[in-house]
């Protein structure tokens, strides 16, 4: 076996991110049949964002441990065994998803699952790259993911058109198949794992845990990306159907909704890209700051543009997400600059905790404001949408404070070290 020093092999970076694309599909399936389903099975809004924040609770769930997991066994082996395991659950959520409360159940259960491919798949990005190329790496890797939810979206928009918005659900499923088969080529090329410094097994997991929470910039940066999540996991749950809405009753142009909301993930693709280069040259804070605050912007004028024609629409949309993306790298390559090695998958299991959570709550919100504002204000009307998308701003409104507070901890830090 080569040293743990050794360089990965050529194509390590091209095949994870390939992995994390197609185990990405099945996070955005559902929001690209929700409108659908919506019809089919006789639901609220309410109730209908709460399959959403199902997933996002199981997710929250499977990050925390796997976190957990992976700095007691290694992420190798944790990214490996997890991503099998939540290929099953996928396919068990698009076969056998029947209403509100089994489809609850069941994508509950495919999210708690899932997380094995992203927290172990930052701590392998963070060994196999050096800190100086380290945002643009996890940019590459967030947004690969985008990607993975851009073919998701654009596969249930043909189906639903084409077909039955069930087999979109099952070619996602299949999409996480392919890429755990995937992640075992990208693990061979990897620097293989490195055994535990002596000092660090002392240190049990409710020391790393007590140590993280203490840990001020550490904290400072996951409470910034829990407001982070609070929008952005809202946006990715109920932008398809907004653009449904916006586009009309017949089905070619509800299809053309879904198909939009696909192209918007698309374009974000180049914000995970460029936010996290760009905070390896600009900062990781200035960055974060940048595109929080413009995200911002955006979520309290969004609904405002509901009557707008649906090409603009849309183009706004691509805007949107692209700056509501553009920081998701940067927080993990920050938190992974701050926390020592030994504990960085607590670290990020702490932050997924709250960074989730806060991304639970938000998409179940949103439906509860779409339906008092429907009901108060008309099922035609601009104010229903309105306040749905004003409450993704008012929750993540804390945000830049807390950015602001990780920047001046961090550099506090820098100058007594």
């Amino acid at each position: 076996m080569a040293p743990p020093s050794t360089e990965p092999a050529r194509g390590w970076l091209a095949l994870l991110c390939a992995s994390r694309l197609l185990q990405a599909m099945i996070v955005t399936a559902y929001s690209g049949v929700l409108p659908f389903v919506m019809a089919d099975w006789h639901l609220t809004a309410a109730q209908a964002g709460a399959i959403q924040s199902a997933w996002h609770v199981g997710y929250m769930s499977s990050l925390f441990a796997v976190g957990l997991l992976a700095d007691r066994f290694g992420p190798h082996r944790i990214f490996l065994v997890g991503s099998g395991v939540s290929a099953v659950a996928a396919l068990a959520f698009a076969l056998f998803a029947q209403d509100q409360r089994s489809a609850a159940l069941l994508y509950g259960l495919a999210g708690l699952c899932a997380g094995a491919s992203y927290t172990p798949g930052l701590q392998l990005l963070a060994r196999n790259t050096a800190p100086a190329v380290r945002g643009r790496a996890m940019g590459l890797f967030i947004g690969s993911a985008s990607m993975g939810y851009a073919l998701s979206l654009a596969v249930v928009a043909l189906c639903s058109h084409w077909q039955h918005w069930r087999l979109g659900l099952l070619i996602a499923a299949a999409g996480t198949a392919a890429g755990a088969l995937l992640s075992v080529q990208a693990l061979r090329r990897m620097r293989p794992p490195s055994a535990p410094v002596p000092g660090m097994l002392r240190e049990g997991t409710w020391q790393s845990l007590a140590a993280t929470v203490r840990d001020k910039p550490a904290m400072a940066g996951n409470w910034a990306y829990a407001f982070h999540c609070w929008e952005l996991m809202a946006l990715w749950a109920w932008l398809p159907a907004y653009l449904v809405a916006s586009s009309g009753g017949s089905t070619s142009w509800q299809g053309a909704g879904v198909a939009l909301a696909a192209l918007a993930h698309l374009v974000s693709v180049f914000g995970s890209v460029a936010g996290g280069a760009a905070s390896d040259r600009l900062g990781r804070a200035r960055v974060m700051m940048i595109a929080t605050t413009a995200s911002l912007c955006m979520s309290f004028a969004f609904g405002w543009m509901w009557t707008w024609p649906l090409w603009l629409l849309a183009a706004a949309a691509a805007v949107y997400n692209l700056l509501a993306i553009a920081d998701s790298s940067v927080y993990s390559t920050a938190l992974a600059d701050v926390v020592a090695p030994h504990r960085l998958g607590v670290a990020y299991s702490v932050r997924s905790v709250m960074g989730f959570g806060a991304g639970a709550l938000s998409p179940w919100v949103f439906g509860l404001a779409l339906d008092w504002g429907q009901a108060r204000f008309g099922l035609g009307s601009t104010h229903g949408w309105v306040a749905a998308w004003s409450s993704v701003g008012l929750g993540a409104l804390l945000g830049p404070w807390m950015i602001a507070r990780f920047s001046r901890l961090q550099r506090a830090r820098d100058l007594t070290h």
